[in-house]
């Protein structure tokens, strides 16, 4: 059984896809610069490549014998923004055509939700340039002769709970009057799914969870589902950016961030109205249970209990 090779296996979505492959005895192969954090998260039976996606020595391995490659790759992280360009972007390019010379057929690429150059603008060229990477990536795969599915994944739903600190959500801005946002778990189902599939070449799939939410509603149902009071909290953007600005030549990072909070509050409507029929879309052509932010929610007690325990 040839493995599906996964470019990110460890990271936020990638160790659930690896988990959902599993659970279909598929032979899995993830690529990491962390071997006993992979050992950490999955089972024996996972063949674990000791590598960097910029090493074109490490790929190459990992590609051998190989006919399906997910990339599922981030480096919108405090550690690795610095080289987000060689690593989303020069990297994934060179690994597309090492791909292609090893004889690897299906491709599935975890990209952003939508890309919208228009929006961009109004953000900062910092945050434009993640979406601008995934989109030239996109561009090249439309060109290729894969057999190519793209992903295009919103804020994972795991973000309404990172904005919550002793019973209060704080949000910079306040957000959208409504988003979309999709289970980690489920992108792992989905993605799994598409990868073992050879009927959904050309595609590009937007991942929504349930519904849109906006950030207010986001704390009330938390609040109803946990029996806690959550309070909802508008902060101001303006000091974020000012931050951004003078710690730049130290970290880069909050640049970048300041730009994602500034896309988060303008979200297009026209993608919010869109949610019911995408995530109507997953249903119907794949065999999975979506996360309801309830169901999220009892899973964050449960943690928050332990945690205190």
């Amino acid at each position: 059984m040839k493995p599906v090779l996964i470019l990110g296996g460890t990271g936020h979505y990638g160790h659930h896809i690896v988990s959902s492959l599993r659970k279909r005895h598929k032979a899995v192969r993830v690529l990491t610069r962390n071997p006993d954090n992979a050992k950490k998260l999955f089972d024996d039976q996972v063949d674990i490549i000791v590598g960097d996606i910029t090493d074109t020595e490490s790929t190459k391995k990992a590609l051998t014998g190989v006919d399906t490659l997910i990339i599922s790759v981030s480096a919108f992280s405090l550690k690795l923004i610095r080289r987000l360009h060689e690593i989303e972007y020069d990297s994934v390019l060179r690994v597309l055509q090492e791909a292609q010379l090893a004889g690897v057929e299906r491709v599935i690429y975890i990209s952003v939700y939508d890309i919208r150059k228009e929006a961009l603008e109004q953000t900062n060229k910092y945050f434009a340039s993640i979406a601008l990477i995934k989109q030239a990536v996109e561009d090249y795969l439309a060109k290729s002769d894969f057999n190519w599915t793209i992903l295009g994944a919103p804020p994972a739903m795991d973000m309404f709970f990172a904005f919550i600190r002793k019973d209060k959500m704080m949000v910079p801005g306040g957000g959208p009057p409504a988003l979309p946002s999709v289970a980690t778990a489920d992108v792992g189902e989905i993605a799994a799914q598409a990868a073992l599939r050879d009927d959904l070449n050309g595609q590009r799939i937007r991942l929504a969870g349930p519904e849109a939410l906006s950030f207010p509603d986001a704390a009330r149902r938390i609040g109803e589902a946990t029996n806690r009071e959550i309070k909802f909290r508008k902060i101001p953007v303006l000091p974020i950016k000012i931050i951004s600005i003078l710690v730049w030549p130290f970290t880069p990072y909050l640049r970048y961030l300041a730009g994602s909070i500034k896309m988060l509050n303008m979200f297009p409507a026209d993608l919010a109205a869109d949610v019911p029929k995408d995530h109507q879309y997953l249903q119907n052509n794949f065999d999975y249970q979506s996360v309801t932010l309830e169901m999220a929610a009892e899973k964050w007690r449960t943690v928050l209990e332990n945690s205190t325990h």
